[in-house]
């Protein structure tokens, strides 16, 4: 029973007070999920390769922050600038790096588990924040509400399998995809199927949590030359269970909800917004009360778009 968010600025100026709206629909949701809270904030492309970087959760971090900092600027990237907040490293990095560079430095420094070292986003328009505990806990931390834009998503998450820690707290960037960004409620039901075919393929999990296999699909299918819009439509079909799942990229915001329709999903446009969220509450809270809200059928697929130029393929 978790609680998703989405919205997006129709004038993509990236002036929107996205993150402020963003943590009044998540609050409103906070009773669906006090495990974790967190958001994937888009703006204007950087002229950087991006990285937030988890050190850990226990331990030494500002000793860990130095190493991860040391070992990217021993693999010969470039100019690495770097900020730590807590448990997060924001790198700021040359917008032509190597991706699989940068995570294979990063990765190899701790063992997986816990408290690993870990790549939870990287691109020139994305930045994901999340953590244990509440939405109210989220902006006390790192205050969101600040953060302007063109669009993101936001997730709350009562833990029902897995751990309740930084890393199985969403959203979820799609590992090596620069700039997706997923959420999820619901459960998919052939995660473990799925995950074992594309293990033996040699694709690395962070977590045990199914809501990860999403953005690993909508990744794959992505490389394959398909749209955001194919790739979850294809979804649908692919994954298996009762589910409501939000994507974002740069300019895109987009939701896609099982045939079932057993988790609940409203939706509100105007001309100048989207939003999308688990309950109506969610909206009025965070955008008053002059619009309609609806809520699509099962086996619903909406792509909207901004005004600002998506980035060209890495």
């Amino acid at each position: 029973m978790c609680g998703i968010a989405g919205y997006l600025d129709r004038s993509g100026s990236g002036e929107a007070p996205v993150g402020s709206v963003l943590l009044r629909m998540l609050t409103a949701l906070g009773d669906r999920g006090p495990d974790s809270a967190g958001v994937a904030l888009f703006g204007e492309p950087s002229q950087s390769l991006v990285l937030r970087i988890k050190l850990g959760e226990v331990g030494d971090l500002a000793s860990r922050a130095e190493l991860v900092v040391a070992r990217l600027g021993g693999e010969g990237i470039g100019a690495v600038q770097a900020e730590r907040s807590g448990p997060y490293l924001r790198v700021a990095l040359p917008p032509n790096t190597p991706l699989p560079a940068v995570t294979s430095a990063i990765e190899s420094l701790t063992p997986p588990g816990s408290d690993a070292v870990e790549l939870i986003s990287a691109g020139r328009c994305l930045e994901i924040v999340k953590q244990v505990g509440s939405p109210a806990d989220l902006e006390s931390a790192y205050r969101i509400s600040e953060t302007c834009g063109t669009h993101g998503i936001g997730h709350t998450r009562l833990s029902t399998e897995s751990r309740v820690d930084l890393s199985h707290s969403q959203p979820f960037w799609a590992h090596g995809v620069p700039d997706l960004a997923v959420v999820h409620n619901g459960h998919v039901t052939n995660y473990h199927r799925l995950r074992r075919i594309y293990e033996q393929r040699g694709i690395r999990f962070y977590t045990e949590n199914d809501s990860e296999i999403i953005g690993i699909y909508l990744g794959l299918r992505l490389a394959r030359g398909e749209n955001l819009e194919e790739a979850m439509r294809a979804s649908l079909t692919d994954l298996d269970g009762s589910f409501c799942y939000l994507a974002a990229m740069p300019g895109v915001l987009a939701f896609a909800k099982d045939p079932y329709c057993l988790k609940p999903l409203v939706v509100a446009e105007t001309q100048g917004w989207v939003a999308v969220a688990t309950e109506e509450v969610a909206l009025r809270q965070a955008l008053g009360h002059h619009f309609r809200a609806s809520e699509p059928p099962g086996r619903t697929l909406r792509v909207w778009e901004t005004t600002m130029p998506l980035l060209a393929a890495a």
